[in-house]
């Protein structure tokens, strides 16, 4: 498990336990003798699945979440038009497992309504009676608008059958990007915490700036996932993380273990998990850097 409040080794208090197949993740595992697949899969309680892009579920203090989900099939959607590699289509890559697992959850949190966040796939994918959580009152109304009976909008003390989660702000690419290009719009995070696990710190799509350090500051989480793909629109700098903004929270939070989501799956995210693992080799933080695969689950 990851644990950074008991003595219990480096090695095991940073590296990931997987359930997947990532071979990386293996081999780690197997080094330092922690159970691996289905023996670790009894034992944990609180988990992390890297499904694809941003999509996430985390079992956390009993309640089962599913994070910005994107469930159509493989190139069910046009690439984004003015970004890197538009000719691709979306998603690029299939669901590692099948539907109904990942939507055999207690709650949804959608951090923002761009489409590789919440889909025409998830709209109709989930129930109507699921309760969906939402960044502020507007986005809110409009899933609503989409049948949805159960919205209810992230605060700072939001609480969830006893898991508390605390919306957080961000900033979906610099100044200069926002200023042209307002549709990127308005963009959360969330940091869970609960008495049996870990503080967990989903940033959300951004980029590395006061927001993220504010609340790396406050909530002092021990795991954090950082949308890391390094998305592109033409013709400014990235909207999301890539390496640099990586090793900024690394530098903010070197305690924590950073877990690397929304890679090589959207057509304008242009950093590979290669290349931001040898990257963080090169920068000396790979240890406390995760990189899961999709459908590889992390015990945390």
């Amino acid at each position: 498990m990851i644990d950074r409040n008991h003595g219990i080794g480096q090695m095991n208090r940073r590296q990931v336990l997987a359930l997947g197949t990532g071979a990386l993740a293996a081999s780690m595992t197997a080094a330092v003798g922690l159970p691996t697949g289905r023996a670790l899969a009894a034992d944990s309680v609180n988990t992390l699945t890297q499904v694809r892009n941003a999509t996430l579920r985390v079992n956390y203090g009993g309640v089962r979440f599913l994070i910005d989900p994107l469930l159509a099939d493989k190139g069910a959607y046009s690439g984004f038009e003015g970004s890197a590699n538009s000719e691709l289509r979306n998603p690029l890559v299939s669901l590692p497992m099948p539907l109904q697992r990942i939507v055999d959850v207690d709650a949804v949190i959608v951090t923002h309504l761009h489409s590789d966040h919440w889909d025409d796939a998830a709209k109709t994918g989930l129930r109507k009676s699921m309760v969906i959580f939402a960044q502020n009152d507007e986005d809110a109304a409009q899933i609503k608008q989409q049948g949805f009976t159960d919205v209810r909008v992230l605060t700072e003390t939001t609480e969830f059958n006893g898991v508390r989660l605390a919306k957080t702000a961000g900033q979906h690419g610099t100044d200069e990007a926002l200023k042209a290009m307002p549709s990127l719009g308005h963009v959360c995070g969330i940091a869970f915490s609960h008495p049996s696990a870990n503080t967990l710190y989903v940033a959300g799509d951004t980029i590395w700036n006061r927001h993220v350090e504010e609340a790396i500051a406050r909530h002092r989480p021990g795991v954090i996932v950082l949308n890391a793909g390094k998305a592109v629109m033409t013709g400014f700098a990235p909207i999301i993380m890539g390496e640099a903004d990586v090793l900024a929270v690394h530098k903010a939070a070197p305690k924590a273990t950073l877990v690397a989501s929304h890679m090589e799956a959207i057509n304008h995210c242009i950093l590979s998990r290669a290349d931001l693992r040898a990257f963080s080799e090169r920068e000396g933080f790979a240890s406390s850097l995760l990189i899961p695969a999709d459908g590889e689950s992390l015990s945390i």
